[in-house]
């Protein structure tokens, strides 16, 4: 432990929070960028405009640049009657015509100052709070200990011009509390200060270290550098200089084959072949749906390999940092305790490179129908087994040592020769004609594994002290065959909890046991007020290690 002795005057600026990096973290209300009412309004209102202008096209030729093209050149009152463009020019009111627009412009700039004015937050040592609205006020506030992660986003626009939005996901449906915009230092410190106090930490060693390292000045909030911005665009999200390097690493290459060696490549193949099928058949006017076919998948291979480059995670104090995306930016970061089921998932597309994806169920603010809501459940979109360990280890730091073996060689790769894995008895192979073998489930000290699939190989991993209850379901088939089911509940995601075709007297006997180990986990965890060091990032083991008994 260091010295007390050793640990350097509290140097926090005067009115800031114990620990705080930010000028912005000193509990008084503060409004956000300058810019902001540009890039939540202004960017639309230049939308309409454009429209506006192309519509016009013609007639604005006509009025400005006459001498162009003849093409142009029509006379008044050949044009339609009852234009109001033909209205002003037949009355010789363009600086009226040119005013009204002024004073449009002024209006919706003066609208703008108002919900920028009336938009500011505040950081207390308890809560994140935002104030909006002009007529209609709005006050959220997310308290700090439910908080399960900060996101910063970056639009290309906002890169540009050196600014970021901040999400602080809250623990609720719809409950996250944004901060549009900031610019990007002060997004990064005052996302460092959030996660410090949801920590549980006030001043600490490490707070007051940094405090020093960073001096006493105040930032101003309206700084933006519009050539970090693009600097930015062409390197990738900026980090401080002392987080650590991601530890895994993918290829463009191999990011860019997953995606076309995928489900909805096989859809697309489908879909071509009974289009072919069709036109051959006599009904040629399927071909003309061909080319939306196309273009609709294409669209969606771009979007999800957009999103996964430049993806990186690392682990930092305050959890696991993930960055990805190539045109909008956007770094989380997860912390301890915010994962409440892990799943790595195999297609048989991807067997022989033996590459698998990571998800997990997490809260995320967002609900299952948002467009957006997916990439904040993929924690590894394509890896090899090295890349999936490492994950892993940054995911579940507290899984034993002599557990690896139930995650990779038991559970991934098996079944293996002794398998210790309860799986569906043979008495009820029919109803999992391919999987029966792989089908089934194994409690450690600590967590719940289940394993399933041999088309599509997964294995869920459901950590006690994040369970909520399990459930165990029996049909009348399932009644004659002495079989049942059990879920796993936990918040719902795209990792699933179910699995069916168990042994009843087994999964009776799972019942009782994960009862009192979720309460056992449940009454010593601790990850809500973490509030430690980062632990040094573990080397994946190679081969298999030493098993031990699981728990019955």
């Amino acid at each position: 432990m260091t010295d007390a002795a050793a640990v350097p005057p509290d140097t926090t600026p005067p009115g800031l929070l114990p620990g705080a990096r930010s000028p912005l973290s000193d509990g008084e209300w503060h409004r956000l960028h300058p810019l902001t009412p540009l890039l939540r309004g202004g960017l639309f209102l230049l939308v309409i405009v454009g429209i506006v202008v192309a519509n016009l096209r013609d007639r604005l030729v006509y009025l400005f640049l006459p001498w162009l093209d003849d093409e142009y050149e029509v006379e008044i009152d050949q044009l339609e009657n009852g234009d109001p463009i033909n209205w002003i020019v037949a009355n010789n009111l363009y600086v009226v015509a040119l005013l009204a627009v002024l004073g449009v412009l002024l209006l919706l700039i003066g609208v703008f100052y108002l919900s920028w004015r009336f938009h500011t937050f505040r950081i207390t040592g308890d809560d994140v709070e935002v104030r909006s609205g002009v007529l209609f006020r709005t006050h959220r506030r997310a308290p700090l200990d439910r908080v399960q992660g900060v996101n910063l986003t970056r639009p290309m626009v906002a890169r540009l011009l050196g600014m970021a939005k901040l999400e602080v996901v809250g623990a609720g449906l719809d409950s996250n509390v944004k901060l549009e915009y900031l610019s990007t230092l002060n997004a990064e410190q005052v996302r460092a200060d959030i996660l410090r106090l949801a920590s549980g930490r006030r001043l600490d060693d490490a707070a007051r270290a940094d405090a020093a390292r960073h001096g006493t000045s105040r930032v101003s909030a309206a700084a933006s550098v519009v050539s970090a911005g693009i600097n930015g665009l062409i390197t990738g999200a900026e980090e401080p200089v002392d987080e650590p390097e991601s530890v895994v690493h993918i290829p463009v290459g191999r990011l860019v084959a997953s995606r076309l060696l995928s489900g909805s490549t096989v859809a697309l193949l489908a879909i071509i072949a009974f289009i072919v099928w069709g036109a051959i058949a006599g009904t040629p006017w399927v071909l003309f749906s061909l080319v939306p076919a196309v273009i609709g998948f294409g669209t969606y291979w771009v979007r999800t390999i957009t999103r996964a480059l430049r993806y990186s995670i690392a682990p930092t104090p305050s959890g696991v940092r993930i960055t990805f995306g190539l045109f909008t930016t956007v770094t989380e970061i997860l912390p301890p305790g915010r994962v409440h089921a892990v799943q790595v998932t195999q297609s048989i597309l991807w067997r022989p490179f033996g590459w698998w994806e990571i998800t997990v169920n997490r809260l995320s603010g967002r609900g299952l129908a948002d467009a957006n809501a997916d990439q904040f459940t993929t924690v590894l979109p394509v890896g090899t087994r090295t890349d999936v360990e490492r994950v892993l280890r940054l995911l579940l730091p507290d899984l034993p040592e002599n557990e690896w073996p139930m995650v990779f060689e038991q559970g991934l790769l098996g079944p293996a020769a002794e398998d210790i894995y309860t799986n569906t008895p043979r008495r009820a192979w029919l109803f999992r004609p391919l999987s029966w073998k792989r089908n089934g489930f194994l409690l450690a000290p600590d967590v719940l594994f289940l394993r399933r699939g041999a088309i599509w190989r997964s294995l869920a991993i459901f950590p006690m002290a994040r369970m909520q209850s399990i459930g165990i379901h029996q049909g009348p088939v399932d009644r004659r065959l002495a079989v049942a089911g059990i879920r796993a509940h936990t918040i719902t995601g795209r990792v699933s909890g179910s699995i069916g075709i168990l042994d009843r007297d087994a999964a009776l006997d799972l019942f009782e046991h994960v009862e009192a180990a979720v309460v056992t986990a449940t009454a010593g965890d601790r990850s809500h007020r973490w509030a430690g060091e980062v632990a040094p990032v573990p080397e994946p083991v190679e081969g298999p290690a030493e098993q031990s008994e699981p728990t019955p």
